[in-house]
């Protein structure tokens, strides 16, 4: 199994360069394969929304700072030379299509192709609204940017005509260094997300929940992978949690391919102890 790191939001300065760079080059020596960042643009001060990943129904870091995931994972990929750039999730139906593709790309480009996109459609409601963005049409938009997205990096002229996105004959430069694309991630914990990972996905994210949950859901996403015509086999599946052994046996023992771990010390000097330590007894 394949193990990434997550930085702690909420009591970690990620927000600036030392950080930032510290955490690659601190991943990258103590053998992770990838970093990974989370995106929220703004935080309302006030919302009725319900986070779905805890019991309480609210956000435990809402006051945290949350850079942009793909300009923070430029400065991390900067600062390394193998580790995978993942995001952990984009809130894509907040995005552009076009404009997300050409900076998903050149990032890819610049780092030497090693950019995962996870995305997701987002829970929070009054963020959408603040962002002027129709929360209601979240699961279409997400669907037709997949697939505008993958247009735009694989064909020399592009067109694609959706219900959200159009546009015809256009050229979108750079392109990802892979010629298949960067590899699009979903997540979510839903049945509707397990069938749009089946259906759109080169891998599924199924956040929040325990193993025994995500079952049911790899299976929906199984069914919905073959009824696209589809290769399930080639989905990865990845998961986040904590940094314990155990947990990390269980996740490859339910199929798991790659384990994200938050880093739960505010310095960089105690997620190093923690980091060495976790990835001392688990096998990889």
């Amino acid at each position: 199994m394949k193990f990434g790191l997550m930085p702690a939001y909420q009591i970690s300065p990620v927000e600036t360069a030392e950080y930032a760079a510290g955490l690659a080059r601190l991943a990258e020596e103590v053998g992770f394969e990838s970093v990974w960042a989370a995106e929220h643009v703004v935080m309302p001060a006030e919302y009725a929304s319900t986070y779905p990943y805890h019991k309480s129904g609210r956000m435990p870091i809402p006051d945290a700072a949350v850079p942009d995931p793909l300009t923070w994972l430029t400065w991390v990929g900067a600062a390394s030379e193998r580790l995978l750039l993942g995001t952990a999730v984009a809130i894509l139906p907040q995005h552009n299509p076009l404009v997300f593709a050409k900076t998903v790309a050149s990032l890819d480009r610049l780092s030497g192709g090693r950019v995962i996109l996870g995305v997701g459609l987002g829970w929070l409601e009054e963020e959408s609204r603040a962002l002027g963005i129709d929360f209601r049409t979240r699961a279409a938009r997400c669907d037709e940017s997949i697939e505008a997205m993958r247009a735009l990096w694989t064909e020399p002229v592009a067109s694609y005509r959706g219900e959200h996105v159009r546009f015809d004959a256009v050229k979108c430069s750079p392109r990802p260094l892979r010629s298949g694309g960067v590899p699009i991630h979903v997540g979510g914990h839903s049945r509707a997300a397990a069938r749009r990972a089946g259906r759109l996905g080169d891998g599924f994210m199924p956040l929040g929940g325990s193993l025994e949950e995500m079952a049911p859901l790899r299976a929906i996403m199984e069914e919905a992978a073959r009824e696209a015509g589809r290769d399930p086999a080639a989905i990865e599946i990845t998961r986040l949690g904590a940094p314990d052994p155990e947990h990390a046996k269980a996740c490859a023992d339910a199929g798991v391919d790659r384990l994200i771990v938050h880093a739960m010390k505010p310095d960089l000097d105690g997620v190093r102890s923690i980091a060495e330590a976790f990835l001392g007894e688990v096998p990889r």
